[in-house]
């Protein structure tokens, strides 16, 4: 495995793609100050590097019908690494659950589901999420309205001086 080192080209690359991956190679190189065959072959190594996992697009979620966010917090009846993993397979096949986030603390899981309206929430909460084998408890928190929705992580230019940003490829 070789190691990869970003240098502040590669943040300002990952930083613009985050934002908006739909950017043409022209563009973005344009943006970090170089031309576009080394900033293509830059993007390929971030990619085949695994800092960036893929490109999607964001959906509104009302224009499809979706008009329910909860968050659940799932406590289990086992925590053996077994039993966790089954619990996040079973919640893989489930595609109301758009999150599933293992926690430490109070609660084992946190889910964020979508739903088209209070009773298909409802219906996927007393049907599937409840009686699911090792659920032992649910506690849901109805989302009222969201003011900031941001991809990813905040990206500096300059990573600060105790900051590592070497990582292993392979």
């Amino acid at each position: 495995m070789r190691r990869v080192k970003l240098d502040r080209i590669d943040r300002r690359i990952l930083r613009d793609l985050q934002d908006n991956g739909r950017m043409t190679n022209v563009e973005l190189a344009n943006r970090a100050g170089i031309s576009a065959p080394p900033c293509l072959r830059r993007v390929r190594a971030l990619e085949e590097a695994g800092f960036i996992r893929g490109y999607h697009a964001e959906v509104a979620p009302e224009h499809l019908g979706f008009t329910v966010t909860i968050y659940a917090h799932v406590g289990l009846t086992s925590q053996a690494e077994a039993d966790l993993a089954r619990f996040e397979q079973m919640v893989g096949q489930w595609p109301e659950v758009r999150e599933c986030h293992m926690l430490m603390g109070e609660a084992d899981f946190l889910l964020k589901i979508v739903a088209k309206d209070w009773d298909a929430f409802q219906r996927f909460l007393t049907s599937k999420l409840t009686p699911a084998p090792l659920v032992s408890n649910v506690k849901t928190a109805l989302v009222i309205r969201t003011r900031k929705r941001l991809p990813g992580v905040p990206i500096d230019e300059a990573p600060e001086d105790d900051e590592e940003d070497e990582v292993e490829e392979g």
